[in-house]
């Protein structure tokens, strides 16, 4: 069930206020300068991302005010991740610092004026009225100078609540971010302290002394757009729309039995083979020019070798680059880019990420490549939807938003269909009927090898 057109979504904020940790002073030996990592301050992460959570009413929680108790815990957190409550500043060379100033992460107490459940369809991203949830930002979301963290927690008349979130992407990935959200919610219950203290140690993910570029990056290689017919991806952005696609049982096995390769291919791989397809033949490409799939991949895991200690919860990912021919891609099976999405992963290495460091070093700190370039981050295995702030699991956890360039999965359940995967996703829309009719063909379990 859609939210009904006769109810209306009206959400009433107060005032913001800061929200700082209350042991922590301006005179005390913590007021400090602490530097980003070298992988933080590219300019890609030059953003606020929105994150939210949907919290049904647990008739279980001992707390009766969420709105309270979660400002509560979060002033108590901020003296352990008291940077998060400091203000990013630009140095030499745009190295990006944090004034550890405790000036206070913004925080919104707001009411909606309708049941969670009246949302019905409306909890599946992207939502159309999200804005309403986020703490309203003046200016256009700059990074320097204001506020790391803003959240408003907005309250239903059914007992239920949402937490939005919006992040300084310069100071904390999505691992991280759940790492604070966790520690919170184990104030909120009563923790004296976080189970997991915080490990700033950026140092892991600088650049070498001296810098040097090991591996080719085509994520930063803007001579891949250089062809003698280039059609640039240049649209007005008000033409620009949003949408989702669910990935069930039924959507994993048509896609799965496109497939040459008889080894076992993750739904990973096999979704984001067929959104890059879609998505090319969608936006139409001149034939010869390069299109790029961009990988976001978590590199906290040991077997990278980076020796990122437990409670790091700064920016520790890489997105390394498959590409391909336009035609090549439109007209292959679905095994081709799934195999060039396989053989992109496996490059994946502690080299890899320093060689990344290097080049955002040299270069100035630049801008992946924007120009048919698709960028992936699967956040199904953080478990947002697991925060559990003293009212149990989020019915919803994750980022339900796409910009023209980047999508993020997230595991949702899908009435009448099971679990199973969605992807929010943003196109012109003289391309969005292309791109979904591309999909049901892509989808269907009936469909022939393509």
């Amino acid at each position: 069930m859609a939210l009904s057109k006769t109810v209306i979504f009206d959400v009433r904020r107060s005032e913001p206020e800061l929200v700082r940790a209350l042991t922590r002073n301006p005179t005390s030996k913590n007021y400090e300068i602490k530097h980003l990592s070298d992988i933080d301050d590219q300019e890609g992460l030059r953003f606020l991302v929105p994150i939210i959570f949907f919290y049904p009413s647990c008739q279980s929680s001992t707390a009766s005010d969420p709105v309270q108790t979660i400002r509560d815990a979060l002033a108590k957190a901020l003296e352990t991740y008291y940077p998060l409550a400091g203000r990013v500043f630009e140095g030499p060379n745009r190295k990006l610092m944090i004034h550890c100033n405790n000036e206070g992460a913004l925080f919104v107490r707001a009411e909606a004026h309708v049941k969670l459940e009246q949302l019905g369809d409306g909890l599946r991203p992207p939502f159309h009225f999200f804005e309403k949830l986020l703490a309203d930002v003046p200016g256009s979301g700059a990074i320097i100078g204001t506020p790391i963290l803003y959240l408003q927690v907005t309250r239903f008349i059914c007992g239920g609540f949402s937490l939005g979130i919006l992040l300084n992407h310069t100071v904390a990935d999505g691992a991280g971010l759940k790492q604070f959200l966790e520690a919170v919610g184990e104030l909120a219950k009563g923790a004296a302290a976080p189970s997991v203290p915080p490990v700033w140690s950026r140092e892991v993910l600088n650049a070498r002394s001296p810098p040097e570029i090991t591996y080719v990056h085509h994520e930063f290689d803007r001579t891949l757009s250089s062809t003698d017919h280039p059609r640039n991806l240049v649209y007005p952005y008000d033409t620009f729309v949003l949408t989702s696609v669910f990935f069930g049982q039924k959507e994993i096995r048509a896609l799965s039995n496109q497939l040459l390769q008889k080894s076992p291919i993750s739904s990973f791989d096999m979704i984001t083979a067929c959104l890059w397809k879609c998505r090319t033949i969608a936006l139409e490409p001149h034939p010869e020019d390069t299109v790029l799939i961009s990988i976001l991949t978590n590199v906290r895991h040991p077997r990278f070798g980076l020796s990122i200690p437990r409670g790091y919860y700064g920016n520790a990912f890489a997105y390394p680059a498959a590409i391909s021919k336009a035609n090549i891609l439109c007209t292959s099976p679905l095994s081709y880019g799934v195999e060039l999405i396989r053989k992109t992963k496996l490059e994946l290495s502690k080299e890899y990420v320093k060689s990344v460091a290097d080049l955002l070093v040299i270069k100035g700190r630049p801008k992946y490549v924007d120009m048919w370039n698709y960028i992936v981050s699967d956040l199904r295995r953080l478990e947002m939807d697991k925060v559990d702030l003293g009212w149990g699991n989020a019915r919803f956890g994750g980022i339900p938003w796409a910009t023209p360039t980047i999508s993020f999965y997230s595991s949702y359940r899908e009435n009448g269909e099971g679990e199973g995967v969605v992807v929010p996703i943003s196109l012109p829309a003289m391309a969005m009927e292309k791109f979904q009719y591309e999909m049901k063909k892509m989808t269907r379990e009936s469909i022939s090898k393509v």
